[in-house]
């Protein structure tokens, strides 16, 4: 056993999750006697050639592998972007046990992986198993015949139809935010604001009655409702590392069948407790949905449902079970829509407010179109944008898509080949052994971390300038011309291919009608101008980033900026 990760391990497991830990380790011991893995013990597939050739960092434990690496960093990316300077976008990593497996931020690798091979490279069982225990039997969740049953019934609730009928609620949530603040304001000159907070409570507000037609209460001035209640408290420890002994626990995961993983719910451990309660209070509310829509879907099939969970029942009134979604995989939906449509959008417009507070001429420049259009829209009689005016927009569509860019909120993901393969590469790479690859073997089994966070800062691809907050790129690069990776503006922020998230049109579209109000009413500024006062900190958090001031981890979440009205 890793004699470096039992002391870590040590160090790290004081307090009052030290017996919680303990006995997770515990459950663990068996798969720490798996000898480590190496391409070289296979059969040979190209002799002479193995991914252990390739050349790659050295990781701080054994056990864990990188994984561990990267649940420390300081900033999601740092270890990445480093990698990617040192070797080039494709290297040798260590997954749990030793496991030998290539991380890669190579456009035609990703495109190979994501679009041209099908199932073939399957989501890891250790982090599928995270979206089962969450919420059940969920399009997330969901592989090969059973993921595609799930997209086609999905798919006519974010069509783009379907979404341009959510304008006016994004539009009538968006405007409550804005009075609210300006409420604030009433009195005094400047209001010191944590954004993330803010524009998470509406974020929430919207994706509940865009889902399925539930008010979250997020923004009220009153009690939120108890579905907000229990979704804000499953993630109460949200920016703290994960134990390293919860991280061992989930790569065990991958040694044992679905029916065992079943039983980890039932583990009387902190953080399978609070899932388990979530789960129960969202099948209660999702079978009183249900039971309440099934009627109300009856009375409009001639015309316009207005919540996606009336388009899933309506779409999902075929009489063959291999073309529905029964009662369980639809209210398994209800917490992954709320889950995958919150938390991107709004990290990401927080992140946005954030860099528009440090490039205020940009932030004019965005002001200044929003006003432009206003009054475009008042000369016509209107009053709300179109989606023809937001898509007009174009400075403020390139910060979006930069700050998406910029701040992924999956920064990677790990993928595992089913069958033996062939990996192309765009830009090939040296071994050890001083030779030159333009394709790597894969073996079935090998782990391939796909980072899309190293790809959102290709130089190679965004220009040399990458690593800086530039929104204008978009205006002067061709991404058509780029190898094509992304959904959306060729970032891999919402992933590629047929697992590409399936609401990153309607998350678009609700950051241009974010912006647009919150930037033309408001104007951001550090706090004192004091970079040290908003230093925000990228940090990892399980498999997602979290925004958190550094040195003052303690009060959670946090993203604060100055806010005042604009003149």
């Amino acid at each position: 056993m890793d004699s470096s990760f039992l002391r870590t391990y040590k160090a790290s497991s004081q307090g009052p999750d030290r017996d919680q830990s303990i006995a997770l380790l515990a459950m663990a011991f068996p798969t720490l006697m798996i000898p480590p893995f190496s391409s070289d013990s296979l059969p040979g597939y190209w002799p002479g050639v193995s991914i252990s050739d390739l050349k790659g960092p050295p990781s701080t434990s054994r056990v864990l592998g990188h994984e561990y690496d990267l649940s420390r960093e300081d900033d999601v990316g740092d270890l990445e972007f480093k990698w990617l300077r040192e070797f080039g976008p494709t290297w040798k990593v260590r997954a749990a046990f030793g496991h030998d497996a290539v991380m890669t931020a190579d456009p035609k690798a990703l495109q190979h992986i994501f679009h041209k091979s099908g199932y073939t490279y399957a989501k890891q069982r250790s982090q599928n198993h995270i979206g089962y225990l969450m919420s059940g039997p969920n399009i997330v969740w969901a592989q090969d015949e059973t993921h595609q049953r799930h997209r086609k019934i999905m798919n006519p609730a974010f069509s783009a139809a379907q979404l341009r009928s959510f304008l006016p609620m994004f539009q009538n949530t968006t405007q409550r935010l804005v009075d609210k603040w300006r409420a604030e304001l009433s009195s005094k000159k400047s209001l010191d604001v944590m954004v993330n907070s803010w524009v998470s409570r509406a974020a929430l507000d919207i994706i509940g009655q865009a889902a399925f037609d539930y008010d979250y209460k997020g923004l009220d001035d009153n009690e939120e409702s108890p579905l907000a209640k229990a979704y804000h408290g499953i993630f109460k420890d949200i920016g703290h590392m994960l134990p390293m002994a919860t991280m061992l626990f989930r790569a065990t995961w991958d040694y044992f069948p679905q029916s065992i993983l079943n039983l980890c719910k039932y583990i009387p451990a902190d953080p399978f407790t609070r899932v388990r309660t979530v789960n129960e209070l969202y099948r209660q509310y999702g079978k009183q949905i249900i039971r309440e829509k099934r009627p109300e879907v009856d009375a409009e099939k001639r015309g316009h449902s207005k919540d996606n969970m009336s388009i899933l029942i309506n779409a999902n009134e075929s009489s063959d079970p291999k073309t529905r979604l029964d009662d369980e995989e639809l209210m398994a939906q209800m917490y992954t829509l709320t889950l995958a449509g919150h938390e991107t959008t709004a990290t990401t417009i927080s992140f946005l407010l954030y860099e528009l507070a440090r490039n205020p001429e940009y932030q004019r420049r965005m002001r200044e179109e929003i006003l432009e259009a206003r009054a475009k829209v008042a000369q016509r009689g209107g009053v709300n944008f179109t989606m023809e005016d937001l898509d007009g927009m174009t400075v403020c569509l390139n910060a979006i898509k930069e700050t998406l860019r910029m701040h992924p909120i999956i920064t990677y993901l790990p993928r595992v080949a089913t069958k033996d393969d062939v990996l192309p590469l765009a830009y090939p790479v040296v071994t050890t052994t001083g030779e030159t690859l333009s394709e790597i073997p894969i073996r079935k089994g090998q782990i391939v971390y796909t980072s899309l966070i190293a790809y959102n800062r290709l130089q190679q691809v965004w220009g040399d300038d990458a690593h800086v907050w530039n929104p204008d790129r978009f205006s002067r690069i061709d991404t058509g011309k780029q190898t094509y990776v992304g959904v959306f503006s060729n970032l891999m922020t919402f992933s590629a291919g047929i697992r590409a998230c399936i609401g990153w049109r309607f998350a678009v579209i609700e950051m241009q009608v974010l912006v647009s109000e919150l930037v033309g009413t408001f104007q951001y500024s550090l706090q004192d101008g004091n970079p040290a006062k908003s230093d925000v900190q990228r940090a990892p958090s399980g498999v997602a980033m979290v925004p958190l001031l550094r040195g003052n981890h303690d009060i959670g979440t946090a993203l604060p900026l100055r806010v005042e009205l604009v003149d």
